[in-house]
């Protein structure tokens, strides 16, 4: 049950939207806002508010929903920053 439902959460289009805009809001406001605690709330606030909205596609309790959409999201913000900071470093090498 657990392996269908990170599968399913790992291929649901709507979260993946929701942490790259996100990850590109947290580069936006860093100056003001930080980088810790925006990408800490928003992981949580998008595990929390996609099941609450769409139900899930696996039938689970709400917790593991939540507790596995926390393990998924945190993943898809370090494979954002990733690619963010490939880009950033690939610009700045043409520069120099």
């Amino acid at each position: 049950m657990v392996t269908e439902l990170i599968q399913a959460q790992a291929t649901d289009v709507f979260r993946i939207g929701l942490i790259v805009a996100l990850v590109v809001t947290m580069f936006r406001t860093r100056a003001a806002t930080g980088t810790v605690l925006p990408l800490a709330a928003g992981v949580l606030f998008v595990a929390v508010i996609v099941p609450m909205t769409q139900g899930g596609t696996v039938a689970a309790p709400i917790w593991l929903q939540i507790a596995t959409g926390i393990g998924v999201n945190l993943v898809f913000v370090a494979v954002a920053l990733a690619v963010a900071g490939a880009i950033r470093s690939a610009r700045g090498a043409g520069r120099g």
